[in-house]
């Protein structure tokens, strides 16, 4: 079989991919090949659309399906751990929200990642998106002074490195009616003849040779297009953009991980990395639900507030520690159903049947009924997100077929600190709520008559979910023990460079779409700088 070649390959059209193949090809003289594995984004045009996140939600075609292992901490359920699949990644299917994170968060990072080091290349990067925040309403502005008298402070920015205490409206990856996520702002508003897409294109393996001191080099990848098999060549480097629970997985099926993980799967090792599927991050989140007097006037979860809940929390005393999103029913509550309740209700064994469609159909019906919507408009969500979660997962090969998941562990509130941190949260939560009377705050759910401590646990164990924020599998760091160094250089081969959230070593308190462009944005400064 004879393979085309290129100088650079990235596996992973998302938001840092998007950003590493532009770049490259924009600054380079060299030929990049893009591949992802979803559709052109064309082919969903809800993915384009600034208002078309809550129909992507629903579509099969841009969401890849995955879920945990059972969770000791989370009723032993079975947790949905979708993703975005398609150019754009999950950055063309998510609510928008664009933040850099707190200073402070940057403080945990190595050095040459503090946040004084890295705002000019946040800056490049919103040069290209050019992000909005979104105008105030009634109920929005009901609600920032609701939690200013809960102790939260306004801030006119949330991008400004200070996240301790505040609450304001955020900023959002969209222009007009429009999204622009990076495969918009980098790749389909450039003009870049030295780039090749490849869409439907699923990774199976990297492919290396070794040189002549015995270090492994990649050079090659095999690709799976419909039922064919499809081998292409990297002069330079290949790099894997395909997100903190592909990536990693991708390099266990290449022979790159821990050598007991891959003899336990009969797979050759090229390279022992220990680091690669260790520090599984996540933040998990659990909703208060309450009807308010009239109509909840906001279309999107536009107004974040992040704080300090767990005062004995080995942070900082000033750094947050929790998030908090108004949530407005009438956003995406429909579509977030249609997908999310066949997932908490069906076992493992029958999910992939017809009475997943069955419950699908069903509770979109419920939602199309005229009382419903109007029930639907007075109602919103106080989401309380974990925001530095101590607690660290594992990823795992469940299976040698690439397009089956891993075994994926995020161990949610693992650590008591998280459990204690998400309680916490929960009744500051109800402090804003308690604030908002004018507006209407009867409580739904935990229900003001779950007070004590004990049940209150209870109900976050049986409501926690992801906040889709997976990072942390393939840590960048100075030590040998990290997955790849400071440049983003995979540890163990060469010709390899991790450009997503899987290099993120820990979590900033906010939202990972802008910490994994500047990964991008990083690793695309790097190999510009090793090209000349």
């Amino acid at each position: 079989m004879t393979a085309a070649v290129y100088d650079y390959i990235v596996v992973g059209g998302g938001s840092a991919g998007c950003i590493v193949a532009s770049r490259l090809a924009k600054e380079t003289s060299a030929s990049v090949l893009l591949l992802e594995r979803g559709e052109p984004a064309e082919a969903n045009p809800e993915t384009l659309r600034s208002n078309g996140y809550k129909d992507a939600f629903a579509n099969d075609r841009v969401i890849l399906e995955r879920f945990s292992a059972p969770q000791a901490n989370a009723g032993a359920q079975r947790i949905f751990l979708g993703s975005g699949m398609g150019l754009g990644g999950s950055g063309s299917v998510n609510g928008m929200v664009y933040t850099r994170g707190a200073r402070e968060d940057y403080d945990e990072w190595p050095k040459g990642y503090r946040y004084e080091e890295i705002e000019s290349e946040f800056a490049a990067i919103e040069a290209k998106l050019r992000p909005h925040q979104r105008s105030e309403t009634r109920f929005t502005e009901s609600f920032i002074r609701a939690a200013e008298r809960a102790g939260f402070r306004r801030s006119k920015d949330l991008n400004n490195g200070d996240l301790s205490g505040v609450i304001g409206y955020e900023w959002m990856n969209y222009e007009g009616r429009m999204r622009r996520s990076s495969y918009v702002a980098f790749i389909k508003e450039e003009r870049l003849p030295s780039l090749t897409v490849l869409s439907n294109a699923l990774v199976t393996r990297l492919l290396f040779e070794r040189n002549e001191a015995g270090l492994p080099r990649a050079t090659a990848v095999e690709v799976r297009i419909g039922e064919e098999l499809q081998r292409f060549e990297a002069r330079r480097e290949i790099v894997l953009s395909a997100g903190a629970l592909e990536t990693p997985k991708l390099l266990l099926l290449s022979g790159v991980g821990p050598r007991e993980e891959l003899e336990r799967c009969d797979i050759p090792l090229v390279a022992e990395n220990h680091a690669i599927g260790a520090n599984l991050l996540d933040h998990p989140n659990v909703p208060l639900f309450f009807a308010a007097k009239g109509e909840v006037d906001c279309d999107y979860p536009q107004v974040y507030g992040f704080h300090r809940a767990n005062p004995a929390s080995s942070l900082p005393p000033a750094q947050s520690d929790t998030c908090y999103v108004l949530y407005p029913f009438r956003s995406s509550f429909a579509e977030l159903a249609t997908r999310m309740v066949p997932a908490k209700v069906l076992p493992e064994v029958l999910y992939e049947t017809r009475l997943r469609e069955w419950i699908r159909t069903a509770v979109g019906g419920a939602f199309n009924l005229k009382a419903m919507r109007e029930i639907t408009k007075r109602l919103y969500g106080i989401i309380v997100i974990v925001g530095k979660p101590k607690s660290r997962g594992v990823l795992r090969l469940r299976s040698l077929d690439p397009a089956v998941q891993a075994h994926i562990d995020p161990r949610y509130l693992s650590h008591p600190e998280d459990q204690e941190t998400a309680l916490r949260g929960l009744l500051r939560a109800r402090k804003i709520a308690e604030s908002l009377a004018n507006e209407g705050n009867f409580e739904i759910a935990p229900g003001k008559y779950l007070k004590s401590e004990r049940a209150l646990l209870r109900y976050i164990e049986r409501n926690l979910i992801t906040t889709y924020h997976y990072a942390g599998t393939v840590r960048l760091g100075e030590d040998p023990q990290s997955g790849c160094d400071l440049a983003l250089k995979l540890r163990g081969v060469s010709g390899v460079r991790i450009a997503d959230a899987s290099a993120i070593p820990s979590t900033p308190v906010s939202a990972l779409n802008a910490p994994s462009m500047l990964i991008g944005y990083r690793a695309a400064t790097e190999m510009i700088h090793d090209a000349r």
